[in-house]
């Protein structure tokens, strides 16, 4: 009779039969576009937009780029240009530097004259008081002698005589000029009554 018919139980012939059964197990399941963009469609257009603005700014910068490398001139110039700007910069820095030390050389000056100023009024201090005398009295008098010399165009000026607004026997709870009535308040203390 004929040969044996495929059915739902013939196997496949003894070549085919694992190929076959590879293709079963790779087969893709269906899946529907519509449910995947209804899932990751927002993803999906974002991540689109992000990937063009991306692009527009790559294209931007490398057109933002001087095109080709520096001529023949340019390269033999720039080595001249850069050694000249760091002349100039080693030269400034020099000068600050310089200007710099005579500040702290002023400054260290000054500090010195301080000091030896503060060791004299400390010398008279303590020689004013081994005398028995007031120290405050001789600083004062050392710091007159000081501003004068310090500023010799000062002109010192004179005070005007000043009169009293009030004649001496004014007294403001009597009412009068020079009363002899006088009033005194009464003493404080916790009140007697209740």
């Amino acid at each position: 009779a004929a040969g044996p018919r495929r059915g739902a139980g013939a196997a496949p012939p003894p070549g085919r039969a694992p190929c076959l059964a590879a293709r079963a197990h790779l087969r893709p399941v269906p899946v529907a576009v519509g449910s995947v963009l209804s899932s990751y469609g927002w993803y999906i257009l974002l991540a689109a937009v992000a990937v063009y603005v991306l692009v527009q700014k790559v294209s931007r910068s490398l057109a933002a780029r001087p095109s080709g490398r520096p001529g023949a001139a340019e390269a033999a110039e720039e080595p001249d240009v850069v050694v000249r700007r760091q002349e100039a910069l080693a030269a400034a820095r020099l000068r600050m530097q310089e200007e710099l030390n005579a500040q702290a050389e002023r400054y260290k000056e000054k500090q010195r004259q301080l000091e030896e100023e503060k060791r004299r009024q400390k010398i008279a201090m303590w020689e004013s008081m081994q005398e028995g005398k007031s120290y405050k009295g001789n600083l004062k008098l050392n710091q007159q002698e000081v501003e004068p010399g310090a500023s010799a165009s000062a002109v010192p000026k004179s005070k005007p005589n000043k009169k009293p607004l009030r004649g001496g026997g004014y007294n403001p709870l009597s009412g009068e000029g020079g009363g002899t009535c006088s009033w005194r308040p009464g003493r404080r203390g916790p009140s007697a009554g209740g």
